[in-house]
């Protein structure tokens, strides 16, 4: 049985392995082609840092930092499926399923606020 989320190193191995299947994916890929992710990854292992590990730091607000994006509602599933499914890969226990929590959370917030943002425009 493969362990829980105890660590920073595992957050960033979390972090790491999503990434590298966004990058990859047909349907997000082009919201993250222009991503500097050098500079994008260690604001992503403080956000998940701090979200599941209770670490001080991160202190962006994170809608704030995608609004801009224009990722159709749908697409936000797929972010979900693809972070829980490295979740499952990887890791089980309490603070994995946190992990899957706060994602499932957080895509179905960011894809109401973009519905909204879509729905201004028409």
């Amino acid at each position: 049985m493969s362990q829980d989320i105890l660590m920073e190193s595992d957050i960033e191995d979390l972090v790491d392995a999503f990434y590298s299947k966004v990058f990859l994916h047909e349907g997000l890929s082009p919201f993250f082609k222009h991503l500097d992710y050098p500079t994008h990854r260690p604001k992503m292992i403080a956000f998940w840092s701090f979200v599941l590990l209770d670490k001080p730091g991160y202190t962006t607000q994170v809608w704030d930092a995608h609004a801009h994006m224009r990722i159709r509602p749908a697409l936000f599933q797929e972010w979900v499926n693809l972070f829980c499914a490295i979740v499952d890969e990887r890791y089980s226990g309490e603070i994995a399923e946190r992990a899957k929590l706060r994602a499932k959370t957080l895509g179905w917030t960011f894809a109401e606020k973009m519905k909204t943002k879509f729905e201004d425009e028409v």
